[in-house]
């Protein structure tokens, strides 16, 4: 794994771990998984990847309901929380330590979901985004099954792009050029604030269908994907995340 990359949000997980489930868009779970499962038909005992699980939020609740889910994440902390919280409600998940950029299954899942800050998007200085989210793309593509159906949700672009001002590429926190921002940004934690510097690359809708194509998965559909307004609608332009309804291709 190259934690040499990825080390500023690897450790940056690790510390805010054992906070992150007190932030309030992770309090929309059930309904979550509830829409996900109306948008695929997913028979009991199907194998589920979760990329970038996190605390194991997701994968807890789909295990709940008799799938068979494998957790992905970069952060031991994360981990770590997630397996607490595994045995805390009674299910069994396999979760592994490892790094989106990098990882394959060696045997194919059904389905896979990989939602927002579960990698896609969480790049280091010097770093290509579009090769970066590429990869990540192509290796869901290929642990899953032929038809098998993907969910993704990340960044919406328009969003932060609709906030830039010429002052802000003048003083180089944001490329209009490249697309690329690089700025800081004081987050209310709940273990309090703190002052992260954002290095991002703002995809829109359309650049990340033509990578999600490329690295060989159908587009069916784009919708709204902020935490916690799940729906079938369309992406607001100024809403955070974006939801991108996919399948590989066959």
């Amino acid at each position: 794994m190259n934690t040499s990359i990825q080390r500023e949000w690897q450790r940056f997980f690790d510390a805010h771990a054992p906070r992150y489930e007190e932030n309030g868009f992770t309090a929309h779970t059930v309904a979550e998984v509830d829409f996900l499962l109306t948008l695929f038909a997913l028979p009991a005992g199907s194998r589920i990847l979760d990329m970038g699980c996190g605390t194991g939020r997701h994968s807890i609740e789909l295990a709940k309901r008799g799938y068979q889910v494998t957790g992905v994440d970069l952060s031991l902390g994360m981990l770590d929380v997630a397996r607490t919280n595994a045995d805390a409600a009674g299910v069994a998940l396999e979760l592994i330590h490892g790094d989106a950029t990098e990882w394959i299954a060696s045997e194919p899942f059904d389905a896979a979901i990989c939602l927002c800050e579960g990698g896609v998007g969480l790049i280091e200085k010097g770093e290509d985004a579009e090769l970066h989210d590429s990869s990540i793309f192509s290796n869901l593509a290929a642990s899953l099954k032929p038809n098998g159906p993907f969910l993704l949700t990340t960044l919406n672009g328009y969003s932060i792009i609709r906030q830039m001002k010429d002052e802000h590429a003048v003083e180089g926190r944001f490329d209009p050029a490249t697309m690329y921002a690089n700025y800081q940004d004081e987050w209310e934690l709940p273990e309090g604030a703190k002052i992260m510097t954002i290095r991002e690359r703002l995809f829109i809708a359309p650049e990340l269908v033509r990578m999600l194509q490329e690295a060989g998965f159908v587009v069916d559909n784009v919708f709204g994907g902020t935490a916690g307004h799940w729906a079938r609608r369309f992406l607001s332009l100024d809403e955070v995340e974006a939801m991108f309804v996919c399948r590989k291709r066959v």
